[in-house]
């Protein structure tokens, strides 16, 4: 198994990487500087890529190695797939080869040995990498590679006869660290001290996907950028809590990740809204586990400030998109005249969290918050009690946390009929964080037992979003005419707004006194825990 940390720097910030004193000081040698190029095959319709496989053919100093990396995942910007490479006579896969090195039960053997698939393969896009290689020992005795990768990828439309068409290109400007051997803590200390003087970001991308868009965009293919969804977790009865822990954080993270480049766009809503998601799981995960870990002061606070930016445009995504749009009758005109501002404010918030998430800032949250996970810093200043409970088998843990999670519900939700906003908000909290839990430990229980029991948690939270998105719209139209620049605009948006604030608050207070939130609580209530 790779696992290998990918950041990304500008071209013209190469020779400050190439001056770092941390190069110097923890380099075996000089470095090796190499000049590759690779070819990339699949087949038309892109089988391997489908099966998140990339399989390439490289010239370096004068020998062919062929290398198929497949399956694996991406948490933090840490890469980990699986990996398989050797020496073959010229350009051309040697698939005989890899068939005799691929695990059985590996799925892509599978794919490699259909002669449709086999008969298929053809040059897809190529690569011309200058490389330059130290080899580091960090003061731990870890060993890591690290690779300056500059270069381009470059292919072209294929045309109906095999032919290519006009050629495309993108410039790769990139940084590997791999672990050879050691603590995968050690790649985050060494990205760390270099994103002290050197700007990085981090790369969610290899080079075969970035390659892969590259060719679909040339064949006009290309499909939209889709937002990244919380992915279900496979828990074992048998792993400890710890384990489980670390399992749930890195799918959290994966989300987080997964949706970098669709906010770092500017203005895609459902990648705002799947990243804000996954930060807010991994929240609620930490407050699950922090009676036996917690999460350092300063890391807690860069996600504070992180969340914050995320926020700030989702709030004005869903009075542009769903609270305002919701609205019938004799609210529609007004809340038609609002709903404009309010998109044109949402934009801007989409800029500041595109600049967050591109920021340097964020990229050392995320690599403390990996180096944090990855080194477990968390037992430093554990008590016996704990770490014994840490290493304990998960079940107990994840029967114990829903209990609990179940009765604060219950307890807050008491009272649910006469609730204050902010009483009805706690209750919302509560349920979210159930929900959150009962889905991080679902693998551990009967499906039949855990699908209804979410189904009315996500009811539940349904209606109560709702109410909490109209405290939140309160909020937000009364800011809004102090945004317009225009002066008259403003008389006429406060007029709008002033109408619409009441108009939701009625429409609250009737859904609140006897509507589908208290049957959706109702309903919660007869549900059985997941047991």
């Amino acid at each position: 198994m790779e696992i290998e940390l990918k950041l990304l720097l500008e071209p013209q910030d190469a020779p400050r990487l190439r001056a770092h004193p941390l190069l110097a000081q923890y380099a075996q040698a000089a470095p090796q500087v190499l000049q590759m190029h690779d070819i990339y095959v699949d087949t038309p319709d892109l089988q391997l890529c489908r099966h998140q496989a990339g399989l390439r053919v490289r010239q370096v100093e004068g020998r062919w190695v062929q290398t198929l990396k497949a399956g694996g995942n991406v948490s933090g910007g840490l890469h980990s797939r699986h990996e398989w490479e050797g020496d073959v006579a010229g350009p051309q896969a040697d698939l005989d080869a890899l068939d005799a090195a691929i695990g059985r039960k590996q799925p892509i053997r599978a794919l490699l040995r259909q002669d449709a698939v086999r008969a298929a393969l053809h040059p897809v896009f190529t690569t011309r990498i200058e490389r330059t290689v130290w080899q580091l020992r960090t003061p731990q005795g870890d060993q890591v590679e690290c690779v300056l990768d500059q270069g381009v990828i470059e292919c072209g439309a294929p045309g109906a006869n095999g032919t290519h068409g006009a050629a495309r290109s993108v410039v790769v400007s990139e940084i590997e660290l791999e672990l050879k051997e050691g603590q995968a803590s050690s790649l985050f200390d060494v990205a760390l001290a270099l994103l002290q003087d050197v700007p990085l970001h981090l790369g969610h991308l290899s080079k075969a996907e970035r390659g892969y868009r590259l060719a679909l965009a040339a064949s006009q293919t290309l499909p939209p950028r889709q937002a990244v969804k919380a992915q279900p977790l496979a828990l074992d009865a048998a792993m400890s809590v710890e384990q489980v822990f670390l399992a749930i954080a890195g799918n959290c993270l994966e989300q987080v990740g997964g949706n970098q480049d669709g906010v770092a766009a500017g203005e895609d809503v459902e990648s705002v809204h799947q990243m804000r998601v996954g930060l807010r799981r991994l929240r609620s995960a930490l407050g699950m586990f922090k009676s036996l870990l917690a999460l350092p002061d300063a890391l807690k606070n860069e996600l504070d400030w992180l969340g914050g930016a995320l926020g700030e445009a989702r709030d004005w995504d869903v009075l542009a998109g769903s609270t305002l749009a919701r609205l019938d009758g004799g609210a529609q005109a007004d809340a038609a005249a609002l709903a404009q501002a309010a998109h044109e404010q949402a934009r801007v918030k989409h800029a500041q969290a595109a600049q967050a998430v591109t920021s340097a800032r964020y990229t050392a949250c995320m690599l403390g918050l990996q180096r944090w996970l990855q080194a477990r810093a968390w037992r430093d200043s554990c008590s016996m009690r704990q770490l014994r409970r840490l290493d304990a088998h998960v079940s107990p843990f994840a029967h114990s946390t829903l209990r609990q999670d179940q009765r604060r519900l219950m307890k807050r939700g008491k009272r649910l009929l006469h609730a204050t906003p902010q009483q009805r908000h706690q209750v919302r909290i509560a349920a979210k964080k159930t929900r959150y839990a009962t889905e991080f430990f679902a693998s551990l229980f009967a499906a039949r037992a855990v699908k209804p029991y979410v189904g009315r948690l996500s009811d539940l939270q349904d209606e109560l979003g709702w109410l909490n998105d109209v405290q939140v719209a309160d909020r937000l139209l009364q800011q809004l005419p102090d945004a317009q620049a225009d002066l008259a605009g403003q008389d006429g948006l406060r007029l709008h707004a002033t109408f619409i604030r009441g108009y939701l608050a009625a429409h609250a207070q009737s859904q609140g006194a006897d509507g589908r939130m208290h049957k959706a609580w109702r309903r919660f209530k007869a549900a059985r825990l997941p047991a």
